[in-house]
């Protein structure tokens, strides 16, 4: 059974198509685009700016329906769930990482990573300790008590992944994650997230300009005439 659960991506779009109206014109981003995310294997996302890298990452992520295809989740479709049902999956099942890290200012770093494991129902003192494991990993074991303010740009990026991986995704999904950072600070947060997807077999999908950090991943794609493309 465990040979056979192997052999299903954890996320697959299927000729999945976006089209967006901009007055009286209409943009084709996506037309019949199809990826499958396995299980740990690091994917980057290479595209020009405006070709529908965000829009294929919103997609993947249940945050944006598409206007055909289907986009499956451990191999079950999800077109037809209700929001509450998407939520709930984007909640357990998928990770999110910006280039802004968008940590909640008041809290400290532990508290930002606790938050997601509390909503989901995990209890104060077990969400605790779980932080402080995931921050440890990541090298943050001693700036568990500042607040993002206090942090450097490539602290506050790992405390964002932390937060990502919290509740202990299948996929996790970034959008230009080192997009803000020097390159010596990119790379010390590109290794943290490579890391993570060694540990613990997640799949990730990254959208990046930086190609050689893509060059460092298991696959490339890009996106030409709305469709997904495997590079090299």
């Amino acid at each position: 059974m465990a040979e056979e659960a192997e052999e299903i991506p954890v996320v697959y779009l299927h000729d999945i198509r976006r089209q967006y109206q901009q007055g009286e014109t209409t943009l084709t981003i996506l037309d019949g685009a199809k990826l499958a995310l396995w299980a740990g294997q690091s994917v980057a996302l290479v595209a020009p700016s405006g070709s529908g890298k965000s829009t294929l990452l919103h997609i993947a992520g249940l945050l944006e329906q598409p206007d055909e295809g289907e986009v499956y989740v451990g191999g079950d479709a999800t077109s037809g769930l209700s929001d509450a049902e998407r939520t709930r999956i984007r909640r357990t099942e998928i990770g999110f990482v910006y280039q802004s890290h968008r940590l909640l200012p008041e809290f400290s770093a532990l508290e930002n990573v606790m938050m997601p494991q509390m909503i989901r129902g995990l209890k104060r003192s077990e969400a605790a300790d779980r932080a402080r494991e995931i921050l440890a990993y990541l090298g943050l074991d001693a700036r568990v008590t500042h607040r993002p303010s206090e942090l450097s740009g490539g602290e506050q990026q790992r405390v964002a992944i932390a937060r990502a991986v919290a509740n202990a995704p299948r996929v996790l999904l970034a959008d230009e994650p080192t997009g803000n950072l020097d390159p010596h600070t990119a790379d010390h947060v590109f290794h943290a997230l490579m890391q993570l997807v060694s540990a613990t077999r997640v799949a990730m999908l990254i959208a990046t300009h930086n190609m050689d950090l893509a060059a460092r991943m298991d696959r490339r794609v890009s996106l030409e005439n709305g469709q997904v493309i495997e590079l090299d």
